[in-house]
């Protein structure tokens, strides 16, 4: 009799009757349907206006980032541009050339890492794949390459600035 009345507990602090608890009205469900539909409508409005009328600052000048010899050969470094917050990374390739990309993915923004001695950056949210040498997307659903800085060396001192591809025609 104690262990009939210690299960039916729950009960007195829960009285919805079980046929009820299980069942779901069209009128709730719609409501369910439309705060969820709403809240995606309102999200994507968001995104479309920030790209549309908001666009990414340029960056102006030269920024230094590290030492050269801070860097060795297959390492990278994270760093941030003051008055933004978008996250780069820097690359010291395997063959001494140094290479600077934006660290999100151009798929879903996750961030990007550096495969030492691979050649390519991995983005392992949905196992994506670019180009280390020029960024470009090779597997995987990055729709586009990632968005590069230009790595200028002064001394032993390593500059980023915002890229310029060569207008050279290769004959």
């Amino acid at each position: 009799m104690a262990r009939d009345t210690k299960d039916n507990h729950w009960k007195e602090d829960f009285p919805i009757p079980e046929l009820e608890s299980t069942q779901v009205s069209r009128r709730d469900f719609a409501k369910f349907l439309c705060l969820v539909s709403g809240g995606l409508a309102t999200g994507t409005g968001y995104v479309a206006i920030k790209a549309n009328f908001f666009p990414p600052e340029k960056i102006v000048n030269e920024h230094f980032v590290c030492k050269k010899d801070e860097l060795p050969i297959g390492g990278t470094k994270a760093f941030v541009i003051s008055g933004s917050d978008i996250p780069y990374i820097l690359i010291h390739l395997e063959d001494g050339q140094f290479r600077s990309y934006e660290q999100k993915c151009t798929h879903l923004s996750c961030a990007v890492f550096y495969l030492p001695g691979s050649g390519r950056i991995e983005c392992p949210c949905h196992n994506g794949w670019f180009d280390a040498l020029t960024g470009e997307a090779l597997e995987g659903p990055p729709p586009r390459p990632l968005p590069r800085l230009d790595v200028v060396i002064k001394g032993m001192d390593v500059y980023v600035k915002a890229y310029e591809p060569s207008n050279k025609a290769v004959v």
